[in-house]
């Protein structure tokens, strides 16, 4: 592996995946792994910032994660706002970032209607907190978590993003930002509607950037010894075919390490998972072509 960190977005718009939970334990096995990781919390929710004990980031004064986002002129200030964490480095999200989405869709139209609708741009300018008419140019809501990911001064092996459990401008931009995913989803039928939402999605977002984003695997969270559980499995793999489908079982440990702040692998109490998400871990290695352990 050379040169820039290899980024992953853990994505579901589907509400009460375990999302946060799959990408908390993804980011501790890579550094199981001896990989440097950075871990982005961009769900407004900020679940994963609280869970991993970092509630005072998330109630902290600007500049914030919103600004890195929503303001060129504050792209370094992602520095200054990671926090360590045992296990990874987090870049916390922040209660600003309940505007993030209604800021990049109005950096959007901006984009949209600027040049023949001067007085519309103004309009919208006006209705902005940071975004000013001198900052928009092609693209710039789309790769405005990009933009501020590339401003991060200190090198990592992995980014791991965890987006919104929402589609829209926050969704995008981290699926853009990564161009790769990977979809935690339950073993159960409402999984299947949400599954081909976000197919659709991503597809429409790979024609209109121009870009191709690839999927790692699916993560079949929270699964129990059901019929329908095993149907999903199937499902999961005839539609995701060629590549990997994890199964993440049911167990009372991931949740308590979650409450705890730590991936299971820094949690006292063993669980057989740490097997499933070294795989994980594994897989990301070999896609991304880091070759060795660095333990």
């Amino acid at each position: 592996m050379t040169g820039e960190a290899a980024r992953l977005c853990v994505t579901n718009a589907k509400g009460g995946t375990g999302k946060t939970t799959v990408a908390i334990n993804v980011a501790g096995a890579l550094n199981e792994r001896g990989r440097d990781v950075l871990f982005v919390d961009i769900d407004p929710q900020g679940n994963a910032t609280e869970g991993l004990g970092m509630a005072e980031a998330y109630d902290s004064n600007p500049p914030t994660l919103f600004d890195a986002l929503t303001n060129p002129t504050k792209r370094s200030a992602v520095n200054d706002l990671i926090v360590e964490h045992d296990e990874m480095d987090v870049l916390p999200a922040n209660i600003d970032l309940l505007h993030a989405e209604h800021e990049l869709t109005i950096a959007d139209l901006m984009d949209k209607l600027s040049g023949d609708h001067p007085e519309a741009v103004r309009a919208l300018e006006s209705q902005a907190i940071n975004t000013k008419r001198k900052h928009i140019s092609p693209g710039y809501a789309m790769g405005a978590l990009d933009a501020a990911l590339s401003a991060l001064e200190t090198d990592y092996d992995y980014i791991i993003v965890d987006s919104p459990p929402f589609y829209g401008k926050l969704t995008d931009a981290s699926i853009y930002a990564t161009q790769n995913v990977l979809i935690p989803a339950l073993t159960e039928a409402t999984s299947e509607r949400a599954i081909e939402l976000l197919i659709e999605q991503v597809a429409a977002l790979e024609d209109h950037a121009n870009i191709t984003v690839d999927t790692v695997g699916i993560v079949a969270n929270r699964v129990e010894q059901t019929k329908e559980d095993d149907m999903m499995i199937d499902w999961f793999n005839a539609v995701f075919d060629g590549h990997p489908v994890w199964e993440v079982r049911k167990r009372v440990a991931l949740q308590r390490a979650f409450s705890a702040g730590k991936s299971i692998f820094d949690y006292h109490q063993p669980v057989d998972m740490e097997a499933v998400f070294l795989e994980i871990a594994a897989e990301c290695d070999r896609k991304f072509g880091y070759t060795e352990l660095t333990q």
